[in-house]
């Protein structure tokens, strides 16, 4: 927590409760000595309003370097290249006055139709927590201070304002809370900011337990919780809760509501100084930042954006096709070839310094080959869409091969708005159905921010990118890839399905009468798609390179800071390439998990013929699971497979890995099982006589009834054993003895590793 303690009464509460209101849309109030500072959007480009400001991005911003969005960002599964953008990112912030970037977005991408998804890196916390993590790094190196959102378990834009997340405790815990504990920890973010939405019926912006208990009681959080914009219902209960920013500003109705609630007592003047001093430890580092004067190179930073977006492309698919020869006669087609798709629409929207066309590209890399283009489809009604696929089809029958930009306009998916589907605008599928037939040299590159269904597209070409949305310098990176001027080494941060249907949260998005109910728990992404063995188009962490890459003498050690696995990596091909090292584990039997869990990564540049042993270290606290019995996490002791893989779906080499378990004493009732007893160091001693007295019975309950009687009795509460035994059971005494041994026994005992049925 902050050590500054502003309660002297030379700052007045008028003041007080003056801090934690904005002055106007993008500014806090400068009083009691704390300077007004600006917040902004990001987090991809700054956007730096010019006058009027709004929301929604009609006013004019100052041009700056818009950089791949995160939808394309995490493919690079690059934690120094993120850092890198950051670091740019907050010499912009810098350099425009900018002392707040709203920025990352690390929200989960729990269902592929979220409109919001191109904001947000990933299905898993742990690649969302790693990148994002790196990302306020590099921003805050630079004297800027980052806002990590949207906290929390907000994955929709219908009702988001409105809408409560029904969560239960372990999933919340192991996977919408992870990554901001990951980032919080790690980068230490100057703010935080509050979501729209409710979690489990409480509005975030006045949620305790989640702003104070879990943020800056769990997680040592020691900066300022901002509200999303308009996201504050209640200023005194905000405040109550560990909100200390009220954004936008301009309304004093809400901190006169805190000045007359401080002197009814029904708010404590201490909790308010609680949120003065983080204010000012906020200005503090604000003062400082200023302080530094990085200098500015556009140029430069379109550079790092170009090598950003070629690292973010994915290949998905190629049968030999790629790369490209820059000679012969090339037809490129699509309009977004022409006008590139290159970021989303809605708050995060910036007004790109510069952008490269991705025809113009081409042409400039091959420079020997003859290049036409053909629109191909277009979004106006009026727009005559047989005559354009015609025009394409001629284009393409007459070269040597094509290139087919497809993908989805702004106006298909933007914030504010889910998606109804999953599927290319049919006029697309139309136009390459016959473009495939008679050019089967054909290459997709795939333009959008959410993911697609990818049949039949995916089987009628024999090459296909993703792209995403790469920013301004996107279409320059394109090019690079399919002249092979970049090998490509993006992956899937998230699971392609076959179909919409097979996403896991399918029946439970986006929930209605104000609810949305988290019914597929822990089974988001490729958890639940490997759980029920489901096929999917493309796998979490896929990626395809021009080079091949062996994987060979997998070693993995415990101890008790985590696992160490390292394996030894050779480029087997001809081609210099990167390739992205990914650890999965599956842990013991007992606990209910998803068949493996993305638990490490690391990316490895090798020269065509060279090894490179590549080590992995996953840290103690990223084997646990939550135990909701005891409210912590506990990691389970026994055997873990952890497997070296090149995608979730793609395990190279597997081994096995013995891993001492946490100590579990819980609190025994009434109610606790006999198997729970038993399993109790204490408890399990005082009544293993007495069930070995059950044995024969047990048994010739089994020739009988033909059940398994051990595992029945073994479910049983305790406090029912003696009416269900015919008074056999523990008399009323001595069940208050036993249990008052056990729950005061000092805490010596052996291991006690919960099991399914405990």
């Amino acid at each position: 927590m902050s050590p500054l303690a502003p309660q002297s009464p030379a700052v007045p509460l008028e003041d007080k409760a003056a801090l934690g209101s904005g002055q106007s849309f993008w500014m806090t109030k400068g009083v009691a000595g704390c300077p007004s500072m600006l917040l902004t959007d990001g987090p991809h480009g700054v956007r730096r309003q010019v006058d009027s400001a709004d929301a929604l991005g009609i006013a004019p911003s100052e041009p700056a370097t818009c950089f791949p969005p995160a939808v394309a960002l995490a493919q690079s599964w690059d934690r120094d290249l993120v850092e890198r953008v950051g670091a740019a990112l907050g010499a912009e912030a810098r350099a425009l006055g900018v002392d707040v970037l709203l920025g990352p977005g690390i929200n989960i991408k729990r269902d592929p139709r979220c409109g919001r998804n191109f904001e947000y890196y990933s299905e898993d916390p742990l690649l969302s927590g790693e990148l994002g993590a790196a990302w306020v790094k590099g921003l805050q190196s630079r004297g800027v201070g980052a806002s990590l959102k949207h906290f929390a378990v907000n994955n929709q834009e219908h009702e988001r304002m409105r809408v409560s997340a029904d969560v239960d405790e372990r999933t919340l815990r192991e996977i919408y809370l992870r990554a901001f504990e990951r980032v919080v920890k790690r980068a230490r973010p100057w703010t935080v900011m509050a979501s729209y939405n409710r979690i489990n019926g409480i509005p975030a912006t006045e949620n305790r337990w989640l702003l104070t208990e879990v943020l800056r009681g769990e997680w040592g959080f020691d900066g300022v919780v901002v509200s999303d914009w308009g996201a504050v219902g209640d200023r005194v209960k905000a405040l109550a809760a560990g909100l200390d920013l009220q954004m936008p500003g301009g309304d004093s109705e809400n901190e006169e509501a805190v000045v007359a609630a401080v002197k009814a007592q029904d708010l404590a003047e201490d909790t308010l100084d609680g949120s003065v001093a983080r204010l000012m430890l906020l200005a503090d580092r604000v003062k400082q930042g200023r302080e530094q004067t990085p200098a500015l190179d556009l140029d430069a930073h379109h550079r790092l954006a170009r090598e950003a977006a070629g690292r973010s492309v994915v290949l998905l698919k190629n049968d030999g096709l790629l790369p490209l020869p820059a000679t012969g006669s090339i037809a490129v087609i699509g309009r977004f070839a022409q006008e590139p798709r290159y970021q989303g629409g809605g708050s995060s929207r910036v007004n790109a310094a510069r952008v490269d066309i991705p025809l113009d590209e081409i042409r400039a890399l091959a420079q020997d080959a003859t290049v036409t283009f053909a629109e191909g489809f277009s979004p106006a009604k009026d727009a005559d869409a047989a005559a354009l696929r015609a025009e394409a089809k001629e284009t393409a029958r007459s070269a040597d091969v094509a290139v087919v930009f497809l993908g989805l306009a702004t106006e298909q998916e933007s914030e504010g708005a889910d998606r109804p589907d999953i599927e290319l605008p049919a006029e697309q599928t139309a136009l390459l159905a016959e473009i495939a037939v008679v050019q089967p040299r054909t290459v997709v590159v795939l333009c959008h921010g959410g993911l697609l269904r990818l049949r039949p597209a995916a089987d009628l070409v024999p090459a296909l990118l993703d792209a995403g949305l790469l920013g301004q310098a996107g279409g320059g990176a394109v090019a690079d890839v399919l002249f092979g001027a970049v090998n490509p080494s993006g992956r899937l941060a998230e699971t392609i399905p076959l179909r919409l249907q097979d996403a896991p949260s399918y029946l439970h998005f986006p929930g209605e009468g104000l609810h949305v109910p988290y019914g597929e728990g822990l089974f988001v992404g490729y958890r639940g798609y490997d759980a029920r063995d489901l096929e999917v188009e493309f796998p979490f962490g896929h990626g395809l390179s021009y080079t091949a890459f062996h994987y060979q003498d997998l070693t993995v050690t415990a101890d008790d800071a985590g696992l160490t696995a390292a394996v030894t990596v050779t480029n087997t091909g001809s081609t210099d390439g990167r390739e992205i090292v990914q650890l999965y584990v599956t842990g013991p039997t007992g606990v209910t998990r998803p068949p493996r869990e993305l638990k490490g990564f690391e990316a490895v540049d090798l020269q065509a013929g060279q090894s490179a042993r590549v080590t992995v270290f996953v840290p103690r606290h990223d084997l646990a699971y939550w135990d909701v019995r005891a409210h912590r996490w506990v990691v389970q002791g026994g055997v873990y497979e952890v497997s070296a893989a090149a995608s979730s779906r793609d395990i190279r080499l597997s081994s096995p890995v013995t891993v001492a378990g946490d100590t579990v004493r819980l609190t025994l009732t009434a109610d606790s099982t006999v198997g729970e007893l038993m399993a109790h160091p204490v408890a399990g001693q005082i009544i293993a006589p007495l069930m070995q007295g059950h044995e024969t019975s047990a048994s010739t309950a089994e020739d009988v009834l033909g059940i398994d009687t051990a595992q029945a009795v073994a479910a049983m509460p305790v406090g029912r054993m003696r009416s269900l035994t015919g008074g056999h059971g523990f008399s009323t005494e001595q069940l208050r003895q036993l249990l008052f041994a056990a729950n005061t026994a000092p805490d010596d005992g052996p291991d006690h590793e919960p099991t399914a049925q405990s």
